[in-house]
């Protein structure tokens, strides 16, 4: 079967291009992912209610894959802590070859058909979890016999690929085919294969984030305050929230740590 992802490039003589031709015919390239995701949001708010689901029962969100796509996982993942300040280990990114392959590609450690379920036993995956499958070819060994393995041990899969009727999609309950057409560089997947998975990714974990009560109104205010900029944010967030200025917000904040946890204080001591 041919794929998407491997298809020639509609554009020829790279290398004769002016860099104004070249990022121009990129750009173009790039506004089709939008368009092509918009198409499938069905297939995204199916998976997203399912994580809903099994996350309010205790359940925890995984994501694998291998190359750019374990990558962007892992970037979401990591994302989620200090965004919406839930517990590390609440949303997990699994790349083939281990932590070391984030920065190098390890040589065939996607082709490895054990290991992925390997990896998911030590972090005691167990049948409340979600595990997102990541793979731009969906044709990923490491990823297809990881979600067969969860299939086998009812552990709700999905799972994020470039192609139709990939084997990544036939292993996953629930699929996200997002086709973009052939790359600018063909075959380069980390162009517009890459954005349309971290577009996903964003959408994913941002609806799950907030069906799970981790923003108010449309602020952040479970945020970790890890540097001067988030808590000037967070201060300006409760001094608006409050009506109060912004040294008393600072105070506020400062002392419970968070923008929800400061609101709420304060409104049960004035009785609000």
């Amino acid at each position: 079967m041919k794929r998407t992802t491997e298809s020639d490039s509609n554009y020829n003589s790279l290398e004769q291009m002016s860099v104004k031709e070249l990022l121009v015919n990129i750009n173009r390239e790039d506004q089709t992912v939008p368009q092509a995701i918009e198409k499938i949001i069905p297939q995204i708010e199916k998976l997203v209610n399912a994580i809903v689901k099994q996350m309010r029962e205790g359940g925890r969100l995984f994501y694998m894959g291998a190359g750019t796509s374990g990558r962007l996982g892992i970037v979401d993942a990591s994302e989620c802590p200090p965004t919406y300040g839930v517990p590390h280990g609440m949303v997990i990114g699994i790349i083939a070859g281990g932590d070391k392959a984030i920065r190098k590609a390890v040589e065939f450690a996607e082709d490895d058909t054990e290991q992925g379920w390997k990896d998911l036993l030590k972090h005691k995956i167990n049948s409340k979890d979600v595990v997102i499958g990541i793979a731009a070819s969906g044709s990923t060994p490491y990823v297809v016999a990881a979600l067969e393995a969860c299939n086998k041990n009812n552990i709700t899969t999905g799972c994020i690929v470039c192609n139709k009727g990939s084997n990544v999609a036939k292993a996953a309950k629930y699929k996200i085919e997002a086709v973009v057409g052939p790359e600018f560089v063909t075959g380069s997947t980390r162009m517009k294969s890459g954005t349309a998975q971290k577009l996903i990714l964003n959408m994913i974990s941002t609806s799950v984030m907030i069906k799970l009560g981790r923003v108010k109104g449309n602020k952040m205010v479970d945020m970790k305050l890890s540097n001067n900029k988030l808590v000037d944010r967070g201060t300006n967030m409760v001094a608006k929230e409050l009506k109060i200025n912004y040294k008393k917000a600072n105070e506020l904040l400062l002392k419970y740590g968070s923008v929800r946890k400061a609101i709420d204080s304060f409104k049960k001591v004035v009785g609000k």
